[in-house]
């Protein structure tokens, strides 16, 4: 059975995340674009308005300018993860360099992160050109080691065996002090910090980003569910789109579209906020110049210093639901809600009192073997983009960029990277990917309760490993 969701009604858009919420009044009264207008034809159409779509209709139109490009969104744009996400415009890759050296050949892991380290300066490149506000602050990442587990797995990282290639510049050890200096939670024994990531607005910079498309000449149908892709043609209930590139750019939605519900799996991660914290809390926090955050539990985390100085914090441990199931309820767990506010507080203690403002959700694409791929069959038309297991952001316009090379048919460097054309296995059939994903879940929280009391990494973790192959 396949899903089909209605419209959300334009009034609700403000609780889909924080970052919606903060939006400019006229973002929500005079931007809600009108669906497609019937039957039609163009040189490309992009299957989704987030940020996998938007991208790569803005390079297509920066580099061919008479290019006729339509963007089809059942919601509207940002809707999905892009507007929700926790604002992290990272160089983060899913797969490990040493894994995609085994696919691609030596160098090839070097040469992704290269690309991705290049990308967040792209994405701050553009939001300056094109007067997006979406509140850019290039501040890096420190991920912290709060247990002896943790941390003798952050320092095994570094060590010779372990192949580690980056130089300090990309990323450096830090001791209990300087991490501890740069965030200043509990429990801090040492950490490490990398530079190649920028805390963001998710919804600014995806609004804002339709908005300068539509200024280049691209066609954004909102309000406008895609029922089936075909080769050539795209159906939608509001008529058929005939173009001789046709891109997927649908992410955690993409089990939505007929005949696509094993490719992408949607798995739900879900974020609270802070009313504006004082003065006095940021200075024992730190976070100076908005560096994002993390630990290195299992069960993942993540956090921000906002523009308006909130904290911004989010994490896993929602369910997956059967048969890849998304719906707006899903959207808000108060169980899982409520323990992101404890594990804040754990983190923060003087955040016990503050006002949680903000609490939401969205799912995100996880591709069977936790490998994002960007490619294109040339005997179809058929392009897609996607899997990026929660590290989208910035690899959105990575896609978009390389997406734009494919199309135009020019053999650059970002054509050869490892993730172009990789073809990843479809999900098992329920009951077993509910098992298996519900599993990988209790086992992440049990390894970190079982190294939280034994200070090192138990056999929960090696298990949780060898389910999700990850």
């Amino acid at each position: 059975m396949e899903t089909h969701l209605s419209p959300t009604p334009v009034a609700s858009f403000r609780d889909l995340s924080l970052w919606w919420d903060s939006l400019p009044e006229n973002e929500l009264t005079d931007r809600i674009r009108p669906p497609l207008g019937g039957d039609q034809h163009c040189d490309v159409a992009i299957v989704g308005g987030g940020l996998t779509g938007l991208w790569t209709a803005y390079y297509l139109a920066v580099a061919q300018p008479g290019m006729s490009i339509t963007v089809l969104e059942r919601e509207v744009a940002g809707f999905g993860a892009s507007g929700r996400n926790g604002g992290w415009c990272s160089a983060l890759f899913p797969v490990t360099g040493s894994r995609l050296d085994e696919v691609a050949g030596p160098g090839a892991g070097r040469a992704v992160q290269l690309a991705m380290n290049e990308t967040v300066r792209e994405v701050g490149r553009v939001a300056e050109a094109e007067g997006i506000d979406c509140r850019f602050a290039a501040g890096g990442t420190v991920m912290l080691a709060r247990t002896p587990a943790q941390w003798e797995r952050m320092q095994a990282g570094f060590s010779p065996s372990a192949g580690h290639e980056a130089t300090d510049s990309d990323l450096r050890l830090l001791g209990a002090d300087e991490a501890r200096s740069m965030v200043g939670a509990t429990n801090v024994l040492g950490g490490t910090f990398t530079p190649h990531c920028a805390a963001v607005d998710p919804a600014r910079l995806t609004r804002g980003l339709a908005e300068v498309v539509e200024r280049l000449g691209v066609t954004i149908c909102e309000q406008t569910t895609v029922q089936r892709i075909e080769a050539g043609m795209v159906v939608t209930d509001h008529g058929t789109v005939r173009a001789p590139t046709v891109v997927r750019a649908t992410e955690g939605y993409t089990g939505s579209i007929t005949g696509l519900k094993r490719q992408v799996l949607p798995v739900y991660s879900l974020m609270i906020a802070t009313e504006p914290l004082p003065e006095s809390f940021w200075a024992e926090a730190g976070m100076d110049g908005r560096p994002t955050f993390a630990d290195d539990r299992h069960m993942v985390i993540y956090g921000q210093r906002t523009a308006d100085n909130r904290l911004a914090f989010g994490g896993r441990g929602a369910p997956y639901h059967f048969g890849s199931r998304i719906r707006r309820e899903f959207d808000r767990n108060a169980k899982v809600h409520e323990k992101l506010h404890e594990t804040l507080i754990e983190l923060f203690p003087a955040v016990r009192d503050a006002r949680i403002t903000h609490r939401w959700g969205g799912a995100l694409g996880i591709s069977r073997d936790w490998f994002p791929s960007v490619g294109l069959d040339r005997a179809s038309g058929l392009a897609w983009a996607g899997g990026y297991v929660g590290d989208g952001l910035a690899t959105t316009n990575l896609a978009g960029r390389t997406l734009r090379d494919l199309i135009l048919g020019q053999e650059t460097e970002l054509t050869s990277l490892a993730w172009v054309n990789h073809r990843s296995p479809t999900w098992e059939p329920e009951p077993a990917r509910f098992l298996g994903i519900n599993a990988g879940l209790l086992l992440a929280g049990m390894a970190d309760r079982a190294e939280g009391r034994r200070g090192r990494t138990t056999w929960h973790a090696g298990l949780l490993e060898q389910i999700t192959g990850h």
